[in-house]
């Protein structure tokens, strides 16, 4: 063999020996699932539940199934409900299916409130195939999480993790019953933490891009140690499956909800009495901020604990007992976790100044109480360059939706406030950050506002308050 074809074999020789070590390198790399599975899956359960429906006569719920092959009519027949009312209907239940934990050997159980939500019967099933029949020990639609109990001993349990210490990219495992196949293992990653979302106020979620399906729902995610470190709830999603984004309650909140519920039957949670919107960058620009943070203060409730403790109506809050308010959505988990009585220091910003003020948190009522719509007054009415016209609220509307000043508008006419959205039966009570008093305030106001800036205006609609921005060109 001549020297340089010798040499070309050599060098491919090492080409592959490095490529195969690399491969290797990398597989080591990768996690291994095997033994975490093998520990956690007999503590994971799946939950079925059963909802007695109004009974419905046969022929209104059963196909024609005269004509079709004996295949077909045997397996359409199979999935019809058998059992009968004493009147000969057939009564319908409808069935819904998850997943959840074992928490204590004594038979705890946790997974979500939608999964067990309605139900007449909850049946769990263990990882033997037994079945047993669930009490429900309590429940918390705020967070989603559901409390059961079945008779046990020694019964198999997971090891809880701490989610608070989890970070982005940090590798995770859920194991539930996607569609019903139990013990389904998925792995993934955290896509972030401490995710708000619509309606959701209460759980900073674990974003993941673990495939989660229906069925896994209650299920629990794991860390590669093997500990829980939050309870499958939901998926975001435009085709009704899994497309990569996942979330799940954090454990540190459903353990706090869980041992409430175990020990009063509910959960209680800290509560300001405010509502808040986010600052977004022109509201930033009016309120002088250097850049969108914070909460803006729109609404204070009437006697609750903001009110009381002097937090104002245009404050933003930046921070809560030294931690930083950098989405609006922050301040509600932080108040949330806060027991009633407990000392809140917030840092806002009021008038273009730094100041803190101290609170004693309230408890969230279980039905929080509303301002009623305002009726118009038909007092003087006054024309602006924002092509409004507004009207004065009475003393006795001021008196009865505690509000110490504000216009009304009467029409809206071309301008920026046909614009902007405004409606005949808004109210005003705010304007370039200046509480308006009368109807000359506010024009006084509006024909001083600078052009070509970002300008605030509080305004009440439906019983509720928030900040728009405007700009004025001419």
């Amino acid at each position: 063999m001549s020297i340089p074809r010798l040499k070309s074999y050599l060098s491919i020789f090492a080409t592959v020996l490095v490529l195969g070590q690399a491969v290797a390198a990398q597989a080591a790399e990768l996690p291994d699932f095997t033994q975490l599975v093998e520990q956690a899956s007999p503590a994971v359960v799946n939950i079925s539940t059963t909802q007695k429906l109004p009974d419905r006569k046969v022929s209104d719920q059963m196909p024609d199934l005269e004509g079709l092959p004996p295949m077909l009519r045997e397996f359409f027949e199979r999935g019809m409900p058998q059992q009968r009312s004493p009147r000969g209907d057939r009564q319908r239940e409808a069935q819904s299916l998850g997943s959840g934990f074992i928490i204590s050997p004594d038979g705890y159980i946790l997974t979500n409130n939608h999964v067990i939500a309605d139900a007449d019967e909850i049946l769990v099933r263990l990882a033997d195939r037994s079945e047993l029949k669930a009490k429900l020990v309590g429940t918390d639609p705020r967070s989603d999480v559901a409390l059961l109990k079945i008779e046990g001993k020694d019964l198999p349990v997971l090891k809880l993790g701490k989610s608070q210490d989890l970070k982005a990219g940090q590798w995770v495992v859920a194991i539930g019953s996607p569609f019903g196949f139990d013990h389904t293992v998925t792995q993934g990653i955290v896509s972030a933490v401490g995710r708000s979302l619509p309606n959701e106020n209460y759980v900073p979620f674990i974003q993941t891009d673990v495939p989660i399906n229906p069925g896994n729902s209650g299920g629990p995610l794991f860390n590669l140690n093997g500990e829980v470190v939050g309870i499958n709830s939901q998926i975001f999603t435009r085709s009704g499956g899994f497309m990569g984004v996942s979330f799940a309650i954090p454990i540190d909140v459903a353990m706090d909800v869980s041992n409430q519920l175990k020990s009063g039957g509910k959960v209680s949670r800290g509560w300001l009495g405010v509502v808040i919107q986010e600052v977004n960058k022109d509201l930033a620009e009016s309120f002088g901020l250097e850049k969108p943070a914070g909460a803006l203060v729109a609404q204070i409730q009437d006697d609750g604990p903001a009110a009381k403790g002097g937090l104002q109506v245009g404050d933003v809050i930046l921070s809560m007992n030294g931690q930083p308010i950098v989405m609006s959505a922050d301040l509600p988990h932080l108040v949330g976790a806060l027991k009633a009585g407990s000392k809140a220091n917030l840092e806002v910003i009021r008038e273009g100044k730094r100041k803190n003020v101290e609170l004693t948190v309230g408890a969230i009522p279980e039905e929080g109480k509303e301002l009623d719509s305002l009726p118009q007054s038909s007092t003087e009415r006054s024309s602006n360059r924002l092509g409004v016209s507004v009207a004065e609220l009475t003393a006795e509307q001021k008196k009865t939706y505690d509000l110490k000043g504000g216009v009304v508008i009467k029409e809206v006419q071309d301008g920026p406030a046909s614009l902007i959205g405004l409606q005949p039966g808004d109210v005003i009570t705010h304007l370039n950050n200046q509480a308006i008093g009368s109807t000359k305030e506010f024009t006084d106001i509006a024909k001083a506002l600078p052009k070509n800036r970002s300008v605030s205006m509080r305004v009440l609609r439906q019983n509720r308050a928030s900040f728009i921005t405007f700009k004025l060109a001419e």
